[in-house]
C-alpha cells in the first residue's frame, strides 16, 4: 500500500510528466497550449493506414496536447500484438517492428509509475493482487474506525509534544488518518473495482447473465458498438466535421482528447471521439459518429456517452475512474489528491513503526525476531520505493533508451537487501539519507541534461517542469528531516526497542539469544 500511495500521488500529474521527461525540448520555445489540428489528423491517419494497413481495422489515436505535442496511434497486428507509432516516426519513415513495439511506451516514466501504482510493476498478476489488497484495506479502514472511534473523539486535536515520542507519533498518525479517511475510503473502493473489474465480469457472466455478458461488454463500456466491415471502400469525413458533430452533441464544455477509428476507409466506418467535459464528476466520456462520407447516415451521432447524455452504467464507470484519479477537478483538486496520497504513504510507514513498537517487551533485552524482520521489511520496502522512484526519474533523463523499470527495480531491491543486513534503526537512517540525496539529484540531473533549471522554468511559466523539481527538493528536505529524527530516536529512545541502536559494548537489543 505504501508503494501504491507514493507512486499514485505522483501519477495524479501523469500528463505533466511527459513534459518533464522529454530531453529534446527548449523552455523558451515550448508552447503553453496547443489545440489539435483536424487537417493534421487527417494527414496522420492517411499516413498511418498506408504504412500499417492493419491499423485500418481499429486504431486509437491520442490528440496532441501541451504535454505530448504529437499524434500517437495504437493498434493490434495480425497476431493480436499491440503496436504504436507517432507523427514523428511516420514522418521519418520509421515503420520497422522495433519502431512500432509497445515496450518503450509501457516503460516510459509516466506509464511505469502508473503501473507501479496499480500493479506494483508486475503485469496482470500484480493488478489482481492489488485488487485483493484494496478489498482488505477497505475492511481494515471500516473496522479500525469503529474500534478506535471512542478514543479518537477524545484525542482528535491532541498532538502532544514532549519527550514521549511514541505518543507524539501516535497522535500525528491518528489525526492525519482521520482527516484523510474520506480519500482512503474512495481509494479503497474504487481501487478494488478497477483492479477486479474483469473478475466481477466473469462472476456475473456465469451467475446472472447466462454467459452473454462478454458479448455486451463493448456496448456497456464504450459509445461505439463493434461493427463488421461492409467491404465497400468509402471516403472518410474530414476530422473537422466529425469533431464538430461530437461537440454539437456533447456540448461546449467537451474537449476531444483521443479518437478511435473503426474500419477506416470502409462504408461502415465509425469514430468514437473521447474527451473531457469540465464541471462534471464523471468528466471523461465519448461520442460515436458515422464517419463514412456520401451515405445517408454520414456525420450522424450513433451514441453519446458524455455527462449530459450517458446512461447509468457509463455514469458510474466514469465516476469511479474520476474519483480514483482526481480528474474531475482542476489543479486545486489534484494538489489535494497529491497531498492525500503522500499522507497515505506516511500513514503506512508510521503505522508499521507504531505497531512494532507497541508490541515491544518492556525492560527486556531479547525481543521477538519477527518484530525485527518486520521492521527491516518496512524500512526496505517503503524507503526503497522512494529511492527507486528517484532513480527512475534520474534514469529517464540520463539513459532514456532504457525503460524506467531498469532504473527502479535495481535500486529498490538493493535497498531491501541493505535493510535486511542492517539493524532497523541504522538501515532507516542510512536509507533515508540516500533517499534525500536521490531526490536532490532529480532537479540537478534535469538541469544538467536538459538545461531546464528550476528558476528558468519557473520564470518562463512552465510549471510542469518547475513543479516536479520543486517537489523533489521538498521531498529531499522531508527525507533528511526523517533521517535526523530517526537517528535521534535510535540514540535517545528506549534501549530495548527494535528501533534503538545498541550502546557500545551492549549486545544487539532486538535479537533473540540463541
Amino acid at each position: 500500500m505504501f508503494i501504491a500511495f507514493f507512486a499514485g500521488a505522483i501519477t495524479v500529474f501523469h500528463e505533466e510528466l511527459h513534459t518533464w521527461q522529454s530531453p529534446h525540448r527548449s523552455v523558451a520555445d515550448r508552447p503553453l497550449s496547443q489545440e489539435a489540428d483536424p487537417a493534421a489528423l487527417d494527414r496522420f491517419m492517411t499516413a498511418l493506414v498506408t504504412a500499417h494497413p492493419k491499423s485500418a481495422d481499429s486504431a486509437y489515436v491520442t490528440l496532441p496536447t501541451v504535454h505530448e505535442p504529437e499524434f500517437t496511434a495504437y493498434w493490434q497486428d495480425k497476431d493480436g500484438t499491440w503496436m504504436t507509432s507517432s507523427s514523428t516516426k511516420l514522418g521519418a519513415g520509421r515503420n520497422s517492428p522495433e519502431d512500432t513495439a509497445l515496450d518503450a511506451i509501457q516503460g516510459e516514466l509516466a506509464a511505469f509509475l502508473n503501473s507501479l501504482h496499480y500493479s506494483l510493476g508486475v503485469p496482470v498478476a500484480g493488478n489482481y493482487f492489488m485488487g485483493v489488497i484494496s478489498v482488505l484495506y477497505g475492511l481494515a479502514l471500516v473496522s479500525g474506525v469503529l474500534l478506535h472511534l471512542p478514543r479518537l473523539k477524545a484525542d482528535l486535536f491532541a498532538v502532544r509534544h514532549g519527550r514521549n515520542l511514541k505518543r507524539f507519533w501516535m497522535d500525528a498518525h491518528n489525526v492525519v488518518g482521520l482527516f484523510s479517511l474520506p480519500f482512503h475510503l474512495v481509494f479503497a473502493i474504487t481501487g478494488a473495482l478497477l483492479c477486479l473489474a474483469m473478475v466481477l465480469v466473469m462472476v456475473f457472466n456465469v451467475l446472472a447473465f447466462d454467459g452473454k455478458l462478454f458479448e455486451a461488454l463493448p456496448r456497456l463500456t464504450t459509445a461505439s458498438p463493434e461493427l463488421k466491415a461492409a467491404g465497400q471502400p468509402a471516403q472518410m469525413l474530414p476530422a473537422a466535421t466529425l469533431m464538430s458533430a461530437a461537440r454539437a452533441s456533447a456540448g461546449e464544455r467537451f474537449t476531444p482528447l483521443s479518437i478511435r477509428y473503426q474500419h477506416y476507409g470502409d462504408a461502415n466506418a465509425l469514430v468514437e471521439i473521447r474527451g473531457d467535459t469540465t464541471r462534471a464528476l464523471g468528466n471523461y466520456g465519448s461520442v460515436s459518429v458515422h464517419a463514412a462520407a456520401a451515405r445517408a447516415d454520414s456525420g450522424n451521432v450513433l451514441a453519446d456517452q458524455t455527462p449530459q447524455g450517458r446512461d447509468a452504467n457509463h455514469a458510474i464507470y466514469s465516476a469511479i475512474y474520476a474519483l480514483h484519479f482526481g480528474t474531475y477537478g482542476d489543479l486545486a483538486v489534484r494538489l489535494v489528491y497529491l497531498l492525500a496520497g503522500l499522507a497515505g504513504a506516511f500513514l503506512f510507514y508510521s503505522g508499521n513503526v507504531l505497531w512494532i513498537e507497541s508490541r515491544r517487551k518492556t525492560h527486556q533485552q531479547a525481543q521477538p525476531r519477527v518484530h525485527r524482520l518486520l521492521a527491516q521489511a518496512t524500512v526496505g520496502v517503503c524507503i526503497g520505493c522512494c529511492i527507486g522512484v528517484a532513480a527512475a526519474f534520474c534514469g529517464a533523463l540520463i539513459w532514456p533508451e532504457h525503460t524506467a523499470g531498469w532504473h527502479y527495480f535495481p535500486a529498490f531491491f538493493a535497498a531491501v537487501a541493505w535493510a535486511l543486513l542492517r539493524p532497523p534503526a541504522r538501515a532507516a537512517t542510512e536509507l533515508l539519507t540516500v533517499a534525500a540525496i536521490g531526490a536532490l539529484l532529480v532537479p540537478v540531473v534535469n538541469a544538467a541534461v536538459t538545461g531546464d533549471y528550476l528558476w528558468t522554468a519557473a520564470l518562463a511559466g512552465h510549471w510542469a517542469v518547475a513543479s516536479f523539481d520543486f517537489g523533489a527538493l521538498t521531498l529531499a528536505c522531508g527525507f533528511a528531516a526523517l533521517a535526523l529524527v530517526t537517528c535521534r530516536r535510535a540514540r535517545n529512545g528506549p534501549r530495548h526497542s527494535v528501533w534503538a541502536l545498541p550502546a557500545r559494548g551492549d549486545p544487539a537489543p532486538n535479537k533473540v539469544p540463541a
